[in-house]
This record gives structure tokens, C-alpha cells and sequence, in this order.
């Protein structure tokens, strides 16, 4: 049996872009997912803070330090530039993993620069807002 986890978070990333006329995906700046250890294609689970808006769809590497969050496809009738979203991280793994398991937070400014970067055992209860 596998478990699905949370392997890695990017906290409160300001959506960029929106692309209707896109294959679909979210493209994300290479920076961000190589401090959260997100590979490209990998599934992601996107939440807008604002409304709650709830989409699952997979990774694109961003240009390096561009700062981009680009929703393509639908999920740009939900996810507009401007919104604040979570970004999670899926992993599978045996029960016997959970215990080891400590994902990554990345903590990111206004501009989705890296500000942080946690184990989410040290990131507290209260996380920054």
C-alpha cells in the first residue's frame, strides 16, 4: 500500500501569469523548484488563498529567477495574476516512510524570491505570513 504525502510546499507564491491558450500545467521559476526539490512533470496540488480555488495539475520548469507562477490552460479561469496560491508537492510512500518524512517549505517575498527555506518540522505551527 502507498501513501499519498506532502514532499515539499512553496508558502504564498503571487501568481504572475494566467495562460488559457496553453497545454495546460503551472510553470514555476526553476529557482523555486529546485528549493523545493519539485521535478518537472511532477503533480502539484495549487491552492488560491483567496478563494479557495483547488487545482491539481503538473510541473514546467520557469526561466531561473524570473519569479513566474504561470497557471496554464483552464486552471487560468480560477488563478488570476496578482492571487497568492500554496503549491504542494506530491510524493508516494510505504507507511513505513511517514515517520522520516520532514518536507521542505519555501518561503518566497512578494516577487517569489526565496526569503527561507525550512524543514517543516523547524517551520513552527504559525508560519509567516
Amino acid at each position: 500500500m502507498l501513501i499519498h504525502a506532502c514532499k515539499a510546499k512553496i508558502h504564498r507564491a503571487t501568481v504572475t501569469q494566467a495562460e488559457l491558450n496553453y497545454v495546460g500545467s503551472i510553470t514555476i521559476d526553476e529557482d523555486l523548484l529546485d528549493a523545493a526539490g519539485i521535478r518537472p512533470y511532477q503533480y502539484l496540488n495549487i491552492t488560491s488563498i483567496a478563494n479557495g480555488t483547488f487545482w491539481r495539475t503538473y510541473a514546467m520548469a520557469g526561466e531561473r529567477g524570473s519569479g513566474m507562477i504561470c497557471l496554464n490552460g483552464s486552471p487560468a479561469h480560477h488563478f488570476k495574476p496578482g492571487d497568492l496560491v500554496i503549491i504542494l508537492a506530491e510524493v508516494l510512500v510505504e507507511p513505513h516512510e511517514m515517520d522520516g518524512l520532514d518536507p521542505v517549505v519555501v518561503f518566497v517575498d512578494e516577487k517569489n524570491k526565496i526569503t527561507e527555506v525550512k524543514k517543516h518540522s523547524l517551520a513552527g505551527h504559525a508560519l509567516p505570513q
